[in-house]
């Protein structure tokens, strides 16, 4: 469905989401018209949208939690689709392996995390247990994720369209398909996960937000009309949460779509000292697109997208192989994805 020129503007949308066309053009050796046509027709065909993703804060008091769900026989595709509708749910997927459901929910507040976790989610029809894990600490989070297309070259030179946006991660050198992160990398990705204090903000702050959630690559005349206000404070407004990580760019596109047809959550137990260096080293890894230090039966939480088995065997038995301090882990791969980062996956693929 998607081309090698396609291929390569997901790449580079990636690095800047909030790039220009011409900029996006230039880049790729491209014409801006051929660009703005491409990336047209991958939204009207609900394979592509750039949004922006918030900070937890902004979002809601605490942390998100992810839920494993065992259903009864037969059951997993009915409790998963009901699942999919609570409007707490960030993720929804059937998987095999540890539990018949994965999911990530991100309640309001901790009364609402209670009521959840321990009334709504237990008393869905088909739903046998759960078991839930607070999410303490993410160190890379899906918008950091990359499809490694491009040369050094032209990564640096988006970079450098996106430099007034300092809420944007920096991509990882490319061609790096198997190899666990350098020190180097492992440091970006620390820095990426430094806490953040809650976001205060103002009506127009939050009105602006909400232009921004929707439509990551608003411009500011387009979100001065949608909120009545000049051009200017519109720009001053986009550019304050943007460089504050309230909120951050985010390409939503399925990576099976982009040849990543394997998924796995992959929880690993680790000794007490381990678990920082493993978070660590794991954040800086090709395949990950959400490693999370948690709270529960396990330690370090990885979301990781792979071409083909091969290459999820290579990481359990090598990657992770020679990594000190994991004692057990277990791997939930998934089946079908109904749900991510609060948009619905229709026949898993297509954006709804």
């Amino acid at each position: 469905m998607l081309d090698d020129v396609d291929l390569d503007l997901v790449a580079a949308l990636q690095v800047a989401p909030r790039a220009s066309a011409a900029a996006l053009a230039d880049v790729l050796g491209l014409s801006a018209s051929t660009v703005g046509r491409r990336l047209l027709r991958l939204e009207e065909q609900r394979i592509l949208r750039v949004i922006g993703q918030l900070d937890w804060s902004a979002r809601a008091e605490g942390n998100p939690r992810h839920v494993w769900v065992t259903t009864a026989p037969g059951a997993s595709g009915q409790v998963a689709t009901a699942l999919a509708e609570l409007p707490e749910a960030q993720l929804v997927a059937e998987t095999t392996g540890r539990a018949d459901v994965y999911c990530a929910v991100h309640p309001a507040d901790r009364e609402q995390a209670h009521e959840l976790l321990s009334a709504r989610l237990p008393s869905v029809p088909g739903v046998v247990s759960t078991h839930s894990e607070l999410v303490l600490r993410a160190l890379t989070k899906a918008d950091s994720w990359r499809l490694h297309r491009l040369g050094d070259d032209q990564v640096k030179a988006l970079e450098a369209t996106a430099e007034p946006e300092r809420g944007q991660p920096a991509a990882p050198p490319a061609g790096r398909e198997r190899a666990v992160a350098s020190p180097a990398g492992r440091e970006r990705g620390a820095s990426r996960a430094a806490p953040t204090a809650p976001a205060v903000l103002g009506e127009e702050e939050h009105g602006a937000l909400r232009l921004l959630r929707g439509n990551g690559r608003i411009t500011a005349a387009q979100a001065a009309r949608a909120l009545g206000i000049s051009q200017s404070t519109a720009y001053r407004l986009i550019q304050s949460l943007l460089r504050r990580g309230v909120v951050r760019p985010r390409v939503e596109v399925e990576p099976a779509l982009l040849g990543y047809s394997l998924e796995a959550i992959i929880a690993l137990r680790t000794a007490p000292g381990a678990i920082q260096p493993v978070a660590e080293e794991l954040a800086g890894h090709p395949s990950a697109r959400y490693v999370s230090i948690v709270a529960g039966t396990t330690s370090v939480i990885h979301q990781g997208v792979f071409r083909h088995e091969d290459d999820l065997g290579d990481f359990l038995t090598r990657d992770l192989a020679h990594l000190p301090g994991i004692t057990a882990l277990d791997v939930s791969v998934v089946l079908r994805m109904l749900r991510r980062y609060w948009i619905r996956r229709e026949d898993g693929h297509l954006l709804g």
